[in-house]
């Protein structure tokens, strides 16, 4: 290929991906339909990140993807009366050009593929959801939200409950949210409405509440009802005192974001959410690393079957420590987070139980706090019912990333170069890193990265919106 040909088929692969944007839009707006590419959201996506995405499927398909395989599936998309979904352009477009030529088929393959999404179904009622703390969680939280807020999609998020209230506090507030030393600039428009103490951020209005606690706060006072709270301040972790929420006029159900205690159902979305019932008005979504974990865990297990294993988590450091050495009323927790590795515990390991119970009483954990902002790493060393090699253990994963119901959930990659910060903003619970699995007779070491910041909020994303009854069909099925 000459030098100009390059430059040429980049300009041309441009052209078409900002032709597809407005059918992305087209779609998102009137029909209520996420696009994705493997699992990737295109809504609100730039030119060049959804050439990027294209090129990612190599990760999954062995080479990049065509932007003029994918560009004739978005057309013909928005042709269909289409109920809200979420439909993986990159899976349809693989799918049929392993077996077509042209473009002579498309439609009848559609109209196949997406036929229990052909019958098209009233949009659902808006449901309001309150975040009751805005720390890292809440503030990433609510850039999901707002990223899918539209016509088609029913959560809406409608006020922030905070502790505060002096001067500068809304600014500041409203800063956080637009400004991330980690995830880098909100994609869009922020502005702070004072007189009526409210954050507008791409058009959505966000009452910004101060309280102290639950019971100050009447919700009906500002037009909210039937609210889901979102919990992320991990003040109440049983049920007694998550129930305070749900003494307040307005509020219906709560998801907490931490770990839960006692009985409270433990939920990690793609394992254990059909637990969740109609009237269940108090769930935790456990924590990041449960999430990052058991997917992959039950994985190998219906494969291989787990009879122990030992899970090590290397964690980024979290609020809960210190900058620099001062009291703290952990063990060595105290020390400073950002000159030391703090070997630390972890409850992960067992609570995977509650979400896959048939690991009860075989995994045991521990963790390490490391000098960075974010992006962990889980190393599970598992004792197997059944030999396998490196090479079918690595085909098996990355098939169950590609074409299993756990697909949303897990992400494989075989790159010998990618380190924590490669990882920033990734949406799966948890990526293999497949170049680094050891995998021996009975025995395997799997090696984990997550965004423990980002990809558990699109976890607990998907519980709110099971919780709340939104939960929309991916298509093709897996």
């Amino acid at each position: 290929m000459s030098p100009e040909k390059h430059l040429l088929d980049w300009h041309a692969g441009q052209t078409i991906a900002e032709s597809m944007s407005p059918l992305i839009g087209q779609l998102y707006r009137n029909r209520g339909v996420e696009v994705i590419l493997f699992g990737k959201t295109l809504i609100n996506a730039a030119t060049i990140e959804i050439i990027k995405t294209h090129r990612i499927a190599r990760r999954y398909i062995g080479s990049p993807l065509d932007l003029q395989q994918t560009r004739p599936i978005l057309q013909q998309l928005t042709e269909l009366e289409l109920s809200p979904s979420r439909i993986d352009i990159g899976q349809l477009a693989h799918r049929y050009w392993q077996t077509h030529n042209d473009e002579s088929g498309l439609k009848d393959y559609l109209q196949t593929s997406l036929h229990d999404a052909l019958s098209h179904t009233p949009k659902a009622a808006h449901k309001d959801v309150v975040l009751y703390g805005f720390g890292r969680i809440g503030r990433l939280l609510a850039r999901l939200l707002i990223e899918k807020s539209g016509p088609g999609y029913p959560l809406r998020l409608r006020a922030i409950v905070v502790r505060g209230g002096k001067d500068g506090d809304l600014e500041k507030r409203a800063s956080l949210l637009r400004r991330d030393s980690v995830h880098g600039l909100f994609n869009g428009s922020i502005t702070v409405d004072h007189e009526r103490k409210a954050i507008i951020a791409n058009g959505n209005y966000i009452q910004v509440i101060y309280a102290n606690q639950p019971q100050d706060i009447d919700y009906t006072d500002y037009g909210i009802h039937d609210a889901l709270i979102v919990d992320n301040t991990g003040v109440w972790r049983d049920q007694e005192g998550l129930s305070q929420h749900l003494q307040c006029q307005g509020a219906a159900k709560v998801l907490l974001t931490a770990p839960s205690k006692g009985e409270m159902k433990n939920i990690v979305f793609g394992v254990n959410e059909s637990t969740i019932l109609p009237d269940d008005t108090i769930i935790s979504a456990a924590s990041c690393t449960t999430n990052a974990i058991t997917p992959v865990l039950k994985a190998v297990h219906e494969q291989y079957g787990i009879l122990s294993g030992h899970i090590e988590t290397v964690h980024s450091f979290t609020n809960d420590q210190n900058l620099i050495d001062n009291f703290h009323t952990g063990e060595r927790r105290g020390r400073s987070a950002s000159l030391n590795m703090v070997l630390t515990s972890t409850g992960a390991a067992k609570a995977v139980a509650k979400a896959l119970p048939e690991l009860a009483g075989k995994l045991t954990g521990n963790a390490i706090r490391v000098p960075t902002p974010n992006v962990s790493m889980a190393v599970a060393n598992l004792n197997l019912a059944t030999d396998t090699d490196k090479e079918t253990l690595n085909h098996y994963l990355r098939d169950i990333a590609l074409n299993s119901p756990l697909a949303p959930q897990i992400d494989y990659t075989e790159s010998t170069e990618i380190v924590s910060t490669d990882l920033v903003g990734s949406r799966y619970a948890g990526v293999i890193d497949g170049a680094a699995t050891i995998a021996q007779d009975s025995r395997c070491v799997l090696y984990i990265w997550y965004d423990n910041e980002f990809g558990y909020s699109g976890q607990v994303i998907h519980c709110m919106e099971q919780m709340m009854g939104v939960r929309y069909q991916t298509y093709p099925a897996q």
